[in-house]
């Protein structure tokens, strides 16, 4: 798995928040690397208290730039409060939020953020793993030698544990596995249950919370694109958004990396989602550089981000796992992975910034989960796009909260919302 090197910088919040990616990380299976030199990707979690610690935080960033031959992310205070400076600084990063950081370690493999399928109460926010395993085979990825392949449990049982969650206090629910996509296939003849299971979630448990649904690759999700899309158009309770990772615009590379679908089958999904809801967000994920990536595969992923213009978007440099076939695959250069995901990531911010600023003067009702810096709290509107609520412990709200806000401003990669009365709405 990634070998990782992280550093840490400011408050206590940010060495806890440190701990929690890292815990994930080693659940993961990564371990830390001796140093950034010799790790596959670098974590920089900045603090933003001073002007003089931006400075320093910049220059690091530019050091590790420098230092790390794979990916450097940077994340914590300044990543969330002026991640703009990173990338005006030209330096050649991923500016996440803190929860964000171990999906993006992944390097396009399944997620195993849980190290078994029960539930997990944190905060306002209810984890549900609704299967284990996954029914891919992508030839760089490791994770599936630990999972194996789906195993789903029947819907009334997920359905009874989300409903616990809520009982308990859950206010969002993450559906997650390895692959929500092919929830059920080992169940139902190879037909996905997830648009049930949402479905029966949204009708048959009382009470106000939203649902995010995590990864589901592009062929899980094709079968049953139309069911589920409608089933997102008929209930509130789920957030507007998928997280269908592409990995590539070139079905040659699919292939090489046998994943399963093809362009056109993610670009049906993306449609069937367009045709059935007016706001919505698309997240997905590319891997660049994978060995067999010649030029012309790069630009069709160039093209394929432009062509469906993700609001979210995940950019890692193919880094090679023992025991995967990629392995022993020739590699392509450092340098030539490192310009393919400049290019890219700068053309994802781009297009993430552009998607926040049409939002700008929208109103929209946003959920509370978490602190943010300082009084602000951070929530996320019914799309799932973040959104940052200033002074907000001073107006009397607190996590969990459903608030009405109108966006005026962004960030590239969230937004500020002022929260209105709701009487002012009604008027």
């Amino acid at each position: 798995m990634a070998r990782y090197h992280i550093e840490t910088y400011g408050c206590t919040s940010n060495r806890g928040e440190t701990q929690q990616i890292e815990q994930a990380l080693r659940e993961g299976g990564h371990h830390p690397a001796d140093g950034p030199e010799s790790a596959d990707v670098a974590i920089l979690n900045t603090c933003t208290v001073l002007e003089k610690t931006e400075r320093n935080m910049l220059q690091r960033a530019k050091e590790l730039d420098e230092e790390t031959p794979a990916d450097l992310v940077v994340t914590g205070c300044m990543a969330l409060a002026q991640g703009e400076e990173f990338h005006d600084a030209d330096v050649d990063a991923e500016v996440l939020h803190w929860d964000d950081v171990p999906q993006h370690v992944l390097n396009g493999e399944c997620p195993t953020v849980t190290p078994d399928t029960e539930t997990v109460l944190n905060g306002v926010v209810g984890i549900l793993p609704i299967a284990r395993g996954c029914m891919s085979d992508c030839s760089y990825c490791i994770t599936k030698q630990a999972t194996g392949r789906i195993d789903s449990p029947p819907v009334s049982e997920n359905v009874e544990k989300a409903r616990a969650l809520v009982h308990a206090g859950a206010k969002e629910l993450r559906i997650t596995g390895q692959d929500t996509g092919v929830y059920g296939w080992d169940t139902n003849q190879g037909t996905s249950l997830l648009p049930e299971l949402l479905d029966r979630i949204c009708t048959e448990i009382d009470g106000e919370f939203r649902v995010r649904v995590g990864m589901a690759n592009p062929k899980g999700l094709h079968g049953v694109r139309e069911e589920l899309a409608a089933v997102f158009a008929e209930h509130d309770e789920l957030y507007n958004f998928i997280h269908a990772p592409v990995q590539s615009g070139s079905d040659d590379v699919l292939a090489d990396m046998r994943r399963q679908h093809a362009v056109d089958e993610y670009l049906e999904v993306v449609e069937a989602f367009d045709d059935a809801l007016e706001y919505w967000t698309l997240s997905t994920d590319f891997i660049v550089g994978f060995p067999t990536e010649d030029p012309e595969d790069h630009e069709q992923s160039m093209a394929l981000l432009r062509e469906t213009r993700p609001e979210k978007i995940n950019v890692t440099r193919f880094s090679k796992r023992p025991g995967t076939d990629a392995a022993d695959m020739k590699g392509l250069g450092g340098q030539t992975k490192k310009d393919r995901s400049k290019a890219m990531t700068e053309l994802k911010m781009e297009t993430t910034g552009q998607a926040y600023e049409d939002m700008v003067g929208r109103t929209s009702s946003v959920l509370l989960v978490e602190d943010g810096t300082d009084e602000s709290l951070v929530g996320y509107d019914e799309a799932y796009r973040q959104v940052v609520v200033a002074d907000a412990e001073e107006r009397g709200l607190e996590v969990g909260e459903f608030v009405d806000v109108e966006i005026t401003s962004h960030n590239t990669v969230y937004a500020f919302g002022e929260p209105i009365e709701r009487a002012a709405l009604a008027d």
